[in-house]
């Protein structure tokens, strides 16, 4: 029978097994990592540590394994991956850009038009802004609290002496 196997098969086999090996030696260390913490009566460490050592054995069991094995060795795949990656880039970048260019939803007419505006908001039936114009201006503050900073930490002295500290 193995006068039948091509050159290839033999070479993705030896490379399935391989990775197969590994994939269980690694479980093998963490199961034994899991029983000597099991031993120091860190037993939901060690459960924790068990249940990341099984996933190898798992991904081997399912294929997955078998499937990246066939995918790492593939020009094709890395190709497919390298076009994934360039459409990624460009999608981001266009992201980007249209963060910092105000949007692309608004045609440039309607850009300039809100520029113009002056941006301030307005009833439809008002006469003046409605935003604005109503809130008070704030008080100056005095030169003497701006130099030494006790302004600052009025409001968390009121707080903490209504709190009784």
């Amino acid at each position: 029978m193995e006068g039948n196997v091509t050159p290839r098969a033999r070479q993705s086999l030896e490379d399935r097994m391989l990775a197969e090996t590994i994939c269980s030696a690694v479980s093998a260390a963490g199961l034994g990592i899991a029983a000597i913490t099991a031993y120091r009566r860190r037993f939901l460490a060690a459960t924790r540590i068990a249940a990341y050592s099984l996933v190898p054995v798992g991904l081997v069991l399912t294929g997955a394994v078998e499937w990246a094995v066939n995918t790492a060795f593939s020009p094709s795949a890395w190709v497919g991956f390298g076009l994934l990656g360039g459409a990624w880039l460009l999608f981001m970048t266009t992201r980007i850009v249209e963060r910092r260019s105000g949007g692309t939803r608004r045609s440039r007419k309607e850009r300039k038009a809100a520029a113009a505006a002056g941006g301030e908001a307005v009833a439809p039936a008002a006469s003046a802004p409605s935003l604005g114009a109503a809130r008070p201006a704030p008080a100056p503050r005095s030169q003497k609290a701006a130099d030494t900073g006790a302004d600052d930490f009025s409001d968390i002295e009121a707080i903490l002496k209504k709190h009784g500290i």
